[in-house]
C-alpha cells in the first residue's frame, strides 16, 4: 500500500480477521480507502504477505493481504477494491465516532 492511489479516511469501526481457518480476532479499523485499510491488532505482529479474511463491521468477508505491520498496527490491501456504495456506507454509517459525537 506504499503507492496507494486512494485517499485514506480516518474511521473507528470494529472489525474481525482470521487467517486460513484460524480463530477470528477482534480489531479496531483505524482508517479506510477503497483499496485497503489500517487496523490495530492487540494480539501481536502479523507477517507481510499473509492473506486474511476481514470483516469491517457487518461487511465482509473481504479478502486482504498484509502489506506491513508496525508494532500492533497493520496495513492491508484488499484483493478487490470495495464497491463505491459499500465503501461510503462503512465510512458514513458505521464509524462509531459519528455516533458518539
Amino acid at each position: 500500500m506504499e503507492d496507494r492511489g486512494k485517499l485514506r479516511h480516518p474511521i473507528s469501526v470494529p472489525g474481525r480477521y482470521r487467517t486460513g481457518s484460524g480463530v477470528a480476532k477482534d480489531v479496531d479499523i483505524l482508517d479506510l480507502s477503497e483499496t485497503g485499510c489500517r487496523f490495530f491488532d492487540r494480539f501481536g505482529r502479523m507477517i507481510a504477505g499473509t492473506e486474511i479474511s476481514l470483516r469491517i463491521g457487518a461487511i465482509g468477508p473481504v479478502i486482504a493481504t498484509v502489506r506491513w505491520c508496525r508494532q500492533q498496527v497493520v496495513g492491508v490491501e484488499f484483493e478487490k477494491p470495495l464497491y463505491g456504495p459499500v465503501f461510503e456506507h462503512i465510512r458514513d454509517e458505521l464509524d462509531t465516532r459519528k455516533r458518539e459525537g
